[in-house]
């Protein structure tokens, strides 16, 4: 592939990397990561994935607390090789505070794969924090922020390159609601992008982008992610494009109408890109990322699941069986993620 000449740099946890330099992008994923809540990860008594009970585990995904794990160093560097494989050139990790984060591991990882990979700064929902991550002010939690972008995560020297995905729930935590507001002045600080998962309630987007904007943040770098779960059918998807922010459709590669967490039929991949395309078509194609979510075993390859390189191994037929052009192809898998990636100069809060 000819690189488009991007400007600016990302930050990987190797090191910066030209953007330009960099290939297709799988901008939402886990590599390493535990969803079990931190309460029950001591007592895990879960049956083991196996290739008898596999698909009846990924039908119900939040049930068996091993689906929601994957912490092995190995593991995550075999399915980079796979994701490089099927084109793959960079991957985001966007497990924040409170997900087991192991920025030491993707590093390893990258570097025993090849591939390029980005961490996230920021923190999930409340209730995977500790008590005193939720009795930081907002003044600490953009002081923390800042560093994991700037300095290294978790006592590393391993950086991130963008905030988030920042954990909201429905109704919104106040810790959340700070983190919001801190992610919003790193950002301004650092020149970061914001990633933000919104709470399971068609306001939640919203009400997010409300704080956002009130705090100060450049929604044109602000991503809203789970379209497909928030609004399956498009709904008020167009109103918050009208605020300004980027809307990603993450589900690629879920494939049934059952929703573990809720009464909600979830689209198809022809289904998500048949939304993707009208709105490529209203001018919204600069503003839409796709991605898998990938955060279970039961997805990864190593479990017969379709893996990181999904979209890139399947997702071009599929986008021009749904009337997409290559250049909306090159925008989606390329150009969209990059133009988030890469850091822009922050304007620090002491000029305000």
């Amino acid at each position: 592939m000819t690189a488009a000449p991007l400007p600016g740099f990302v930050r990987t946890v190797r090191g910066d990397v030209p953007a330009a330099e960099i290939g297709r992008v799988a901008f939402h994923e886990h590599l390493l990561f535990d969803l079990v809540r931190p309460g029950d990860r001591a007592s895990v008594d879960d049956p083991p994935i196996t290739i008898e009970n596999r698909w009846q585990i990924d039908y119900r995904s939040n049930e068996n607390r091993n689906n929601a794990r994957q912490t092995d160093r190995a593991i995550a560097a075999a399915e980079l090789r796979v994701f490089r494989a099927d084109g793959g050139d960079l991957l985001v990790d966007q497990s924040t505070g409170g997900l087991a984060r192991d920025a030491e591991g993707l590093k390893a990882a990258s570097e025993a794969a090849s591939v390029h990979v980005v961490a996230a700064a920021g923190t999930y929902t409340a209730d995977y924090q500790d008590a005193a991550t939720l009795a930081l002010s907002v003044e600490d939690l953009t002081g923390r922020f800042v560093a994991e972008i700037e300095r290294g995560l978790d006592g590393t020297a391993v950086r991130a390159g963008l905030i988030g995905e920042i954990g909201c729930s429905w109704p919104m935590h106040e810790f959340e609601r700070l983190a919001l507001i801190a992610a919003a002045r790193a950002a301004r600080i650092t020149g970061a992008a914001i990633s933000v998962h919104p709470g399971r309630h068609p306001e939640a987007p919203f009400e997010i982008v409300a704080i956002l904007n009130e705090a100060g943040a450049d929604l044109s770098r602000t991503v809203i992610c789970h379209m497909d779960r928030t609004f399956p059918r498009g709904e008020r998807v167009r109103d918050l494009l009208a605020t300004g922010v980027d809307v990603e459709w993450d589900f690629f590669g879920i494939e049934q109408s059952h929703y573990w967490f809720g009464d909600v039929e979830l689209p198809t991949d022809l289904q998500r890109l048949a939304l993707i395309r009208a709105l490529i078509e209203e001018g919204f194609g600069s503003r839409i990322l796709v991605s898998h979510d990938v955060c279970t075993c039961t997805r990864m390859t190593r479990w017969g699941g379709h893996g990181y390189g999904h979209l890139l191994r399947n997702g071009p037929a599929l986008m021009r069986r749904a009337g997409l052009a290559e250049t909306d192809i090159d925008q989606l898998l390329r150009l969209n993620p990059l133009r988030l990636l890469t850091l822009a100069d922050g304007t620090s809060l002491q000029e305000d």
